[in-house]
């Protein structure tokens, strides 16, 4: 049996106040699906979580703002852990992204226990 490790994916995007028509949600949430549908039917699905818009952000002087964090004009916008034998091959997987489709971008990396 082949070892394999835990890779995490984190997906961007730059938000916009343009709202997507119910005909683009559809679409993005059948892409999402499929996505998602055919790690999990490989057997390597952990979990994968879909961040919401509200939050808060604590910095190191313990100051508290509203809202979450961008940086180059992008936010987190959720993250999949899944299972791979390599980096390589959780990047080809990362590679089917429905993020990329969006303008955004996808970075994988390795889990270490805590």
């Amino acid at each position: 049996m082949t070892q394999t490790k835990e890779f995490m994916l984190l997906f961007r995007f730059e938000p916009s106040n343009e709202q997507p028509t119910p005909e683009q949600l559809q679409e993005m949430a059948k892409q999402w699906g499929e996505f998602i549908g055919k790690i999990a039917m490989q057997g390597k699905l952990v979990s994968t979580y879909q961040l919401g818009f509200e939050g808060k952000c604590i910095s190191a002087d313990n100051s508290i703002q509203d809202g979450f964090h961008i940086a180059n004009k992008q936010m987190v916008a959720g993250n999949m852990v899944l299972k791979a034998e390599s980096l390589e091959v959780a990047t080809e997987l990362a590679k089917k992204c429905p993020i990329l489709l969006m303008g955004g971008n996808v970075e994988v990396r390795s889990i270490n226990p805590m």
